[in-house]
């Protein structure tokens, strides 16, 4: 388990994945960069909690659209070469803001979990704090004194963790994989990055064939 940390390209590209028009608008080139930057800007601060310069934001958006670019030109090699999928059902997703965390020390709710279960992940995202587990009366109860506590879990969800050869390029993953499966008819509900894999959240009906889709992806490179 790792902790990730935050940059400007890494918010804006989460932006841009979770926002389906605005990704397949870039895709076809029909992005104006700047106007898309002055739009984004307001909840790149705010994610990441100080002032951002437009000019930056905009770099951000121009690299993230070549790497589309870049894609379309080994398209006869799959992004997801060698990757490897391992899927979850019955995922809970639990989220709390970084101001809440004064009620809720991240440091004593990882201990906890780690006397429920071991297969949880952790995530340090610049606004909030993520953690997703399996859907367990044992992991609710670690959050039974929180007051809003019932605002704070997402259930019906599933994760698809994709791990991919540190040799290989990860930063287009979750677009080619986000691409993959709309082209199929399913949707990502969120993503998370970390130094060894990337995890997809879907809606639990979606899972096992969101699985196959992916799995064949990979068999045909």
């Amino acid at each position: 388990m790792r902790v990730s940390s935050v940059s400007i390209p890494e918010v804006v590209r989460e932006i841009i994945t979770r926002n389906r028009s605005i990704n397949d608008c870039m895709k076809m080139d029909l992005i104006n960069y700047t106007a898309l930057a002055v739009k984004i800007q307001p909840e790149i601060e705010r994610i990441l909690g100080n002032s951002v310069n437009l000019n930056t934001v905009v770099v951000a958006i121009k690299r993230y659209a070549d790497s589309f670019e870049i894609k379309e030109g080994v398209k006869e090699e799959s992004v997801l070469k060698n990757a490897r999928l391992a899927l979850t059902d019955g995922i809970m997703d639990i989220k709390f803001s970084v101001k809440e965390s004064n009620e809720m020390d991240p440091t004593t709710i990882l201990d906890k979990f780690s006397k429920v279960t071991n297969n949880y992940e952790f995530f340090r995202l610049s606004d909030s704090f993520r953690f997703l587990a399996e859907d367990m009366e044992g992991i609710r109860e670690i959050f039974s004194n929180v007051s809003h506590r019932d605002n704070m879990f997402s259930t019906g969800l599933a994760k698809i963790r994709i791990s991919i050869p540190t040799s290989q390029n990860q930063s287009d993953v979750v677009s080619y994989v986000a691409e993959v499966l709309h082209a199929n008819g399913v949707e990502l509900v969120n993503a998370f990055f970390s130094q060894d894999n990337i995890t997809i959240i879907l809606n639990e009906k979606d899972s096992s064939r969101a699985y196959d889709i992916l799995h064949s992806d990979i068999m045909r490179t």
